[in-house]
């Protein structure tokens, strides 16, 4: 990530550490950084979910999963996510590899998120907030 988006990280509301790494929380978006090599399942993922719940509740949010690291998700449990978060209205993914990319390609065909891949956090976050302001 380039330094000049470190810098958004900083003005988040607040920010929570768990087993899978960073949560960063705005007014109604969260940026996942996880951990280099953490395996993303419906199990290891319910501390950020308890997180994202109390944070949120029923409001409509926003996920932006910044890819800093290299990691896998458990895709044949992507409908749990799905039913988890009825109130997660868009879904960025934010790579800076080929290798993330393609990951990212496969995951689209299973989650049914509003989801759209970028390049930079930045155009992540304008994304998910123009969309959750419609």
């Amino acid at each position: 990530m380039p330094k000049s988006e470190t810098s958004i990280l900083k003005i988040s509301k607040h920010q929570e550490t768990t087993d899978l790494g960073l949560l960063y929380f705005f007014d109604n978006y969260v940026i996942a950084e996880f951990n280099e090599g953490v395996k993303v399942n419906f199990i290891s993922f319910e501390p950020c979910h308890r997180l994202i719940k109390k944070a949120f509740g029923e409001q409509d949010f926003g996920f932006i999963s910044n890819r800093v690291n290299s990691y896998s998700i458990d895709i044949t449990e992507a409908y749990l996510f799905n039913k988890a978060f009825p109130n997660a209205k868009t879904y960025a993914t934010v790579t800076y590899n080929l290798s993330s990319k393609k990951v990212t390609e496969i995951e689209n065909h299973f989650f049914k998120f509003n989801k759209q891949d970028f390049n930079s956090l930045a155009e992540a976050i304008t994304w998910v907030r123009q969309t959750l302001e419609k």
